[in-house]
């Protein structure tokens, strides 16, 4: 597919998350710091639990049917994955008692994901080279987000004890 991402196109615009991902530099993490201001806002009138399942699942199928026609399967350009995981990694921020946890809560698993999803240590590398389709381009952002989430809390209560 020659012409991606073609903003004109629902999929890729979604894809991309408006474009975030055309970024020049660095659009993975343009896509995780406009993600972070997403959850900011959407937590504080819907629940996530369901919303970031359901995004998850969305976009596994939405980058597999979109990474089909692509020379480059998990394009720099499609952050939806960076989305996904950078949810996972700030939610646990809903449950801290103040502002201000909440705040270098979010702060970490930023900083977390990113270095995760950047250096990619096992099991995520693993994910990345083996599994193939929108599952390979999302799971290792959901590992990433994951183990951002954990060492994140693990720092926040180390932090706040």
């Amino acid at each position: 597919m020659s012409n991606f991402p073609n903003l004109n196109n629902p999929s890729h615009l979604i894809a991309t998350l408006g474009g975030v991902g055309n970024a020049k530099y660095a659009p993975g993490t343009f896509g995780s710091l406009v993600s972070l201001v997403l959850f900011v806002i959407f937590s504080h009138y819907i629940n996530m639990e369901w919303i970031i399942l359901g995004i998850t699942f969305y976009a596994i199928w939405l980058c597999d049917k979109i990474s089909k026609d692509l020379i480059e399967k998990d394009h720099k350009a499609i952050v939806i994955d960076e989305l996904v995981g950078m949810w996972i990694a700030a939610y646990p921020a809903i449950y801290l008692s103040t502002q201000n946890q909440r705040v270098l809560y979010v702060v970490l698993a930023f900083i977390f994901f990113r270095l995760f999803d950047i250096l990619k240590p096992f099991p995520i590398s693993y994910i990345d080279q083996n599994l193939k389709g929108g599952m390979g381009i999302v799971l290792d952002d959901v590992v990433a987000g994951i183990f951002a989430a954990i060492i994140s809390t693990l720092l926040m209560n180390l932090i706040f004890v």
